[in-house]
Formats: C-alpha cells, structure tokens, sequence
C-alpha cells in the first residue's frame, strides 16, 4: 500500500521538500534540484491530496494561488524518509543535506503533527 501511496520518486521528493524545505506552494516545489516537469508535479499532489498525505488550501493572501501542507499521514512519513537519507548519504558521496535541517525538522515533528491536525480537511 505505501508504495502505491508514495512508491514513486517525485512523490517522495514532494514530500521531502515540504517536511524539510518547508516548501508550501507549486512554484516552490516546481523548483526543486530534481527539475521535476509541472504535468508531473501537478499530478503527483493530485495524488498526494487524494491519498490523504497533503491537504490543499487556499493562499490567504493571494487567492489564485494554493498552499499545500503535509497532513498528520504525510508528517508520519518523516521515520521512513529520514532512514533513506541515511541510507544515501552513506552509500552515495553526492548525496547531502544539512544536518542541521534535518535535526530541526526532526526536533519539530509534535509540532508539525499539531499544525497539521488543525488543517485537515472534514
């Protein structure tokens, strides 16, 4: 099932963007290091919303455009992400994020989990 959810590489680098990067909008994702095409970034948060990892909201402050946030399923991703950047940070010397990022984020999960049962959608 996880696989069929986020099995894919862009999804899991969606995800990754938005727990580590704090990326919330499609320009922002759209200009992730991997170079991801907009068709296929528009259709994999398709997919994440309709899976329940990401909610899709408006922008407060502009109203064309649309925020995603990770939902409390998305945020539980965090362990397995975290286990394959270890995994390719040791196995491949190109691989690389800041430690610091990522303890943070890690240091924040309770309260991402809290924003993100605030956000969900009925």
């Amino acid at each position: 099932m996880t696989l069929d959810v986020v099995g894919d590489r862009w999804s899991l680098l969606i995800v990754r963007s938005m727990l580590f990067a704090k990326y919330r909008t499609f320009k922002e994702l759209r200009g992730i290091n991997e170079k991801i095409a907009t068709n296929i970034l528009a259709d994999r948060l398709e997919n994440l919303e309709k899976n329940g990892i990401i909610a899709k909201l408006p922008d407060l402050m502009d109203k064309r455009r649309s925020i995603y946030e990770l939902t409390e399923k998305g945020i539980e991703l965090m362990p397995i992400l975290l286990s394959m950047i270890e995994w390719g940070m040791q196995y491949n010397p190109d691989a690389w994020i800041p430690m610091g990022t990522i303890k943070e984020t890690v240091r924040t999960k309770t309260q991402l989990v809290k924003r993100a049962r605030r956000i969900q959608l009925p």
